[in-house]
């Protein structure tokens, strides 16, 4: 199957996406592009390798999602331009890497809240297929504080749903929250659905957001569980869309602490 390069990508982009809407940068050096919405005069950046590697597996169906994406990203946009912020919007808390730019393209710093060591909470206005993220130059036209944001992301959360399918390996069991809402890794923050699934852990209970659409939750019984859990993260962390952190959690006393390769020796002190 011949692989399919930057340029020919963009044209394809183009195709889909007409130049009557949009203006088109393509940045070689960096291999992205910048689609700019003529209408609104706002854009975004695509980079480009992540979008060649899933069309080199998935062919069509790739391009129609990043083509869905875009759209929906920039119809939220007109409504926004539109009819301002609907006060019945709903705010969700997402999970992000430390490494996420914290402020928007126009400079404003979005709000969040410290988590841990590899990750951090923002805040989104949901959009209905898409979400954008609260920054201060917002605060003023939803009328809401820093913490009535918090506090309705907190409640919103909660409000979930938190269907998991489960899966065996090697005498451990692995919880998979993956509703596709888009804010599956968000379920880290609704403490009450942790208790719920502590209650019924036999082992070490550990939490994993590789990326935006999945939480997993560990029974981790034996040794061999944290080295399946280690590889099993890394691979969603390379697959996923919105890659968050490889590295997992032990939650204990609703606490989270990093897992590095002092698990095993903990599971061996346990077992002595």
């Amino acid at each position: 199957m011949k692989q399919m390069k930057s340029e020919q990508l963009v044209e394809l982009l183009k195709k889909h996406l007409t130049e009557e809407k949009y203006e088109f940068h393509f940045d070689k050096k960096y291999d992205k592009l910048r689609l700019n919405h003529k209408m609104i005069e706002k854009g975004m950046e695509l980079s480009l390798p992540g979008i060649l590697a899933k069309y080199n597996e998935k062919q069509e169906s790739a391009i129609e999602e990043v083509i869905y994406t875009i759209e929906q990203t920039f119809n939220a946009m007109v409504q926004e331009k539109e009819q301002g912020f609907q006060m019945t919007t709903q705010i969700y808390p997402v999970i992000r890497a430390t490494s996420y730019p914290q402020s928007s393209k126009e400079g404003h710093a979005f709000i969040t809240t410290e988590h841990t060591a590899e990750t951090r909470v923002f805040y989104a206005l949901d959009l209905g297929k898409t979400y954008r993220f609260i920054d201060e130059s917002m605060l003023e036209s939803l009328q809401l504080t820093v913490e009535q944001i918090r506090e309705m992301a907190r409640f919103s959360v909660k409000q979930l749903p938190t269907a998991y399918k489960k899966d065996e390996v090697a005498g451990n069991i692995f919880y998979f929250v993956n509703v596709n809402d888009g804010y599956d890794a968000s379920r880290i923050l609704n403490e009450s659905f942790l208790k719920e699934m502590q209650a019924q852990v036999e082992g070490d209970m550990t939490l994993s957001v590789p990326h935006q659409d999945v939480l997993i939750i560990g029974d981790i019984r034996n040794e061999t569980g944290y080295d399946v859990l280690a590889q099993m993260t890394m691979h969603f962390f390379a697959v996923g869309t919105v890659p968050i952190t490889s590295l997992s959690f032990i939650y204990e006393d609703g606490e989270l602490e990093p897992i590095f390769i002092l698990a095993k020796n903990r599971v061996k002190k346990e077992q002595e």
